[in-house]
């Protein structure tokens, strides 16, 4: 046996030139020999890796040039920002009149529908301020019906008084024509008188001549003093019918002076005093329609007191409860108006140049994880910075230029699936294709 036998190790054979086989010759355990490679032949198998890496590289580099150009070429169709989000108007219902909340009939995030009654307010108040506009109404009915005959009687009185002023008008001027006819008749009677008087005083002067002659007997001469006397107390009488006469002239001309200046006054104050009485209906008129607007008004009230959503939406916020005191404009709930939404998305004004409305958009909502249609609408009238409270001042000498955003609202085409899960707020990534 081998020597190497009890170390597991077969025994080697060799053969010699005779063909006769011989024991192998033990050589120690080592490494076996490595045979060395032709430095021809890695020289060539070197430069065939290396034009093999070269290639990919360069086919590599080519298609990196390609992708990179189709992206640019695809990117300049394209704008899109990450500040952006859905929004849509929040409706604050709040109360219109005061009183206290009897019930409450919706819960927050709960669907609403615009009419449906959200709260109620005790009526009692309100009914009862009802029934006294209405009793004010019945009033100023009354009021009315009462005032207007008014008008038609005082015309009427009018028109009567402007009559009889004028008859009294004519039959004083009559009167006076009268008087004064009077007293031209006794002008003449005087006169009359007095020529009379004349002739017996003539008469009685050549009777004392002819008496103291004894011409004539003392009975004519008697005569003729007589006549001369009556003729004297004729005289006298005229002289006092002719006073009477123009006294009666003086008197009517002063009773047709009033009687013009009553004409004058019926005619000057009747259609004022019918002003009046009309300017008395107006008003009586005005204080119905205003009982009746305070009577329409109670009515509103009454009707307030049930308190409706004018829209449709999710109650976002509720603010109320059962028991709580409410005043005219204290808002109760909010209600967003989730199915109308929009979305806004601030851009740099650099990326505004060629966007236009009108042009096509693609929003990813990151709460859904899709993406939604869509068409730009408007541009924003001001940059945001514009619109913050309190807008910066580039007039100051530390101005530094800084890319504003302006706001882009973007409108959701119709129709779509899952818009009824948008709510104001959530984030979205909006891609809009411009004009090249």
């Amino acid at each position: 046996m081998p020597p190497n036998a009890d170390a597991g190790e077969p025994t080697k054979e060799r053969s010699t030139n005779n063909g006769a086989r011989a024991p192998a010759v033990d050589h120690p355990p080592g490494p076996a020999p490595v045979e060395k490679d032709d430095p021809r032949e890695g020289d060539e198998i070197k430069n065939a890796k290396r034009r093999v890496r070269r290639r990919i590289a360069v086919a590599a580099a080519a298609m990196l040039a390609v992708a990179g150009l189709v992206y640019y070429l695809h990117s300049r169709h394209f704008e899109t920002t990450d500040d952006a989000q859905i929004d849509a108007d929040i409706s604050n219902i709040g109360a219109r009149v005061s009183g206290t909340i009897t019930r409450v009939n919706v819960v927050e995030n709960q669907r609403v529908r615009g009419g449906e009654a959200i709260a109620e307010i005790d009526p009692t108040d309100l009914e009862v301020a009802l029934a006294q506009a209405k009793a004010s109404v019945a009033q100023a009915a009354a009021q009315l019906e009462a005032e207007d005959p008014g008008v038609s009687i005082t015309q009427t009185s009018n028109a009567a008084a402007l009559t009889n002023a004028s008859a009294n008008i004519s039959s004083g001027s009559a009167a006076l024509a009268g008087a004064e006819r009077d007293g031209e008749q006794a002008a003449a009677r005087l006169e009359e008188a007095l020529a009379n008087q004349r002739n017996a005083d003539l008469d009685l002067r050549r009777g004392q001549q002819l008496v103291d002659k004894d011409a004539i007997s003392r009975a004519d001469f008697d005569r003729r003093q007589s006549a001369a006397l009556a003729a004297a107390a004729v005289v006298a009488g005229a002289q006092k019918a002719l006073e009477a006469a123009r006294a009666r002239v003086t008197q009517q001309g002063a009773l047709m002076a009033g009687i013009r200046g009553r004409f004058t006054e019926v005619r000057k104050n009747a259609p004022r005093e019918v002003d009046a009485r009309r300017a008395t209906l107006a008003y009586r008129q005005a204080n119905l329609e205003l009982a009746k607007a305070q009577e329409r008004q109670a009515e509103l009230n009454l009707e307030y007191a049930t308190v409706r959503t004018p829209v449709a939406g999710v109650v976002a916020r509720k603010a109320v409860a059962v028991g709580d005191a409410v005043t005219p404009g204290q808002a109760l709930v909010a209600v967003s108006q989730a199915n109308e939404a929009w979305v806004t998305a601030n851009f740099r004004e650099t990326q505004l140049r060629r966007m236009r409305p009108g042009q096509a958009a693609t929003i990813h909502v990151d709460a859904l994880a899709r993406d939604f249609r869509g068409s730009v609408e408007s541009l924003g009238g001001a940059t945001g910075s514009r619109l913050s409270v309190l807008p910066p001042e580039n007039a100051t000498g530390n101005y530094v230029k800084v890319v504003q955003r302006i706001p882009v609202r973007i409108r959701l085409d119709a129709g779509q699936a899952d818009l009824e899960r948008l709510r104001p707020g959530m984030s979205v990534e909006p891609k809009v294709r411009v004009s090249p």
